[in-house]
């Protein structure tokens, strides 16, 4: 469950793990910041300026006078922690940071040459990104939208292949968590409506039907507007954790029937959905980025 939940501490194996950096603000003590090791795995409680901190369940509360969890000031921490998945999704953006920056360089050094290396890795898919997404979608426009549909695609991939791996520096169900998901779609949704044209706006509000209608497709219009990125929020968040937990449901199969019997079955299974979950943290990723182009395509889309 360590891999598919946030926590507060990075568990690399046995009793050993990466504390993080807890950041809370409370109306009494405002900001605090210190280690998640001085909780040792939420056997100890910390005594911060003016709260005492207890870890449970990986969520931090108040402890009151009596030595119990005070769950009327505990609602009002506001909890800014760096948080496993916050501290991977940084490794993400470091990781991602390199290679354009190595490549970007390379594309300079080698001006009118073929690419070499990382760069002949990426090109292709860049193009792929260009070629096949964004310019069936989009149309002669889309040079505008690369950078972002690029960003959202390597962000994805990236995220999504880290999160496979099952040890420091991987082990992150980053893309697996709705809060992060919620984020790139508003973002999605934040682009198509800046760019929405006139008409996009008309045939949301202003749609060619008898006038009787109009009211109840004028709801239905803005409510589109808010589901598509919904389900872009949805799909991404249940594919990955969906994937996750069906290879802790087979590898639980071994404690389950409480014999290494079945291990050999159980680990068999694990390999094929690993290999199958390396095919979804590509699909999921062109996926994401597909339905972006899409949903800007209809909004950037001249009258015809």
């Amino acid at each position: 469950m360590e891999h598919i939940a946030d926590s507060h501490m990075w568990h690399l194996w046995g009793h050993l793990s990466v504390p993080l950096p807890v950041i809370l603000y409370t109306p009494d003590a405002g900001l605090e910041f210190f280690s998640s090791g001085h909780f040792h795995h939420g056997e100890h409680d910390y005594a911060g300026a003016k709260n005492t901190y207890r870890l449970v369940e990986d969520k931090i509360k108040i402890v009151g006078t009596d030595g119990k969890v005070d769950e009327a000031a505990s609602s009002k921490i506001l909890d800014f922690s760096i948080t496993k998945n916050v501290a991977a999704m940084f490794i993400a953006i470091a990781v991602i940071l390199i290679i354009f920056i190595s490549v970007a360089g390379a594309y300079k050094k080698r001006v009118g040459k073929a690419p070499k290396g990382l760069q002949s890795f990426v090109e292709p898919i860049i193009l792929f990104v260009r070629d096949d997404i964004a310019k069936p979608n989009i149309g002669h426009k889309h040079a505008k939208f690369m950078p972002y549909l690029l960003t959202v695609f390597f962000f994805i991939w990236i995220n999504n292949v880290l999160g496979l791996i099952p040890i420091f520096p991987g082990g992150a169900n980053v893309t697996g968590n709705i809060s992060l998901t919620f984020v790139l779609s508003l973002f999605t949704m934040i682009v198509v409506n800046i760019n929405g044209n006139k008409y996009y706006w008309k045939h949301i509000f202003l749609p060619s039907v008898p006038f009787w209608l109009w009211p109840l497709m004028v709801v239905v219009e803005v409510v589109g507007v808010i589901s598509k990125p919904f389900a872009l929020m949805v799909r991404l968040f249940a594919n990955i954790t969906a994937g996750h937990i069906i290879v802790l449901s087979l590898i639980s199969l071994i404690f389950i029937f409480k014999t290494l019997a079945i291990a050999p079955v159980s680990v068999a299974f694990v390999l094929f959905m690993d290999v199958l979950e390396l095919l979804v943290a590509f699909l999921q990723a062109f996926i994401f980025t597909l339905l972006t182009a899409l949903f800007i395509g209809m909004a950037v889309e001249e009258h015809h």
